[in-house]
């Protein structure tokens, strides 16, 4: 009987490996185009329960059927035509990869920790017998542990808050990851960004904090034992409702008349 080769057993744990390395990515490669779609259905759900008309049970691209996706551009507020860019094949991450399609921000400007800035945003415009009744943005920003992604719904007069819905974070379970509980989002309901003036108003304040009768509709109870993700909470709302975020396209709308004028 021959001798083994003493690297046999080297070799053997080599193809095993190699082997198995293929497999995995033959799933990944094959699963990625669900993914994808579940990734997509997901936002969708998020966007139906910020703008409070999710319906369980009824499947969510039938709920989403009649809500116009549109693109902002940022700077300017105006909308982007579909010509130029198709809103539905629109990614606003993979933007933040293009010079062309993104810019970096100051630390000045950066209050909400973003790596960069995308030129367009993707928004959702929700209709009621015709007439536009409600529109959901996208924001995100930086917490403790992670980027925090949400959608909010604003009323018509782009300053009540309709909704709020935090769909993708790394915060503290039962710390900062508060921000998904449902009993938490709720109390942002009817909430205000912008004071008579028109100025920035809302905040978020320290869990169990006394706030004036005059500031209550424009305070949102932060988490108890999350400061830094209450603060990152507040520096995101701020940022996405300034002059950097969402600002020039609410003044432009109301510039205009409103969504209906």
């Amino acid at each position: 009987m021959a001798e083994e080769h003493p690297l046999r057993p080297f070799y053997t744990v080599l193809v095993l490996a190699f082997g198995c390395s293929l497999l995995v990515a033959s799933a990944a490669i094959g699963l990625r185009p669900q993914q994808d779609a579940n990734r997509l259905l997901d936002q969708k759900r998020n966007i139906l329960r910020a703008a409070g008309v999710y319906e369980a049970g009824i499947p969510v691209d039938e709920q989403f059927g009649a809500v116009q996706t549109r693109l902002v551009d940022l700077q300017s507020g105006a909308y982007v035509a579909d010509e130029k860019i198709d809103p539905n094949s629109y990614d606003q991450q993979a933007a933040l990869l293009s010079p062309e399609l993104s810019r970096e921000l100051s630390s000045e400007e950066n209050i909400a920790g973003l790596r960069g800035l995308e030129n367009y945003a993707k928004i959702y415009l929700f209709s009621d017998q015709d007439r536009i009744d409600k529109v959901v943005l996208p924001v995100r920003g930086k917490g403790l542990w992670s980027t925090m992604y949400a959608y909010v719904a604003l009323d018509s007069d782009l300053s009540t808050i309709e909704g709020i819905s935090f769909y993708e974070h790394g915060e503290t379970p039962g710390l900062g990851g508060e921000i998904e509980n449902p009993r938490w989002q709720a109390g942002w309901q009817g909430k205000k960004l912008f004071g008579p003036d028109g100025e920035m108003e809302l905040s978020v304040v320290k869990g169990g904090a006394q706030v004036s009768e005059e500031q209550q509709p424009y305070s949102v109870d932060g988490l108890s034992g999350a400061t830094l993700t209450t603060q990152g909470v507040d520096n995101l709302m701020r940022f996405w409702f300034g002059e950097h975020g969402y600002e020039p396209f609410i003044a432009r709308i109301k510039q205009e008349g409103g969504f209906n004028g």
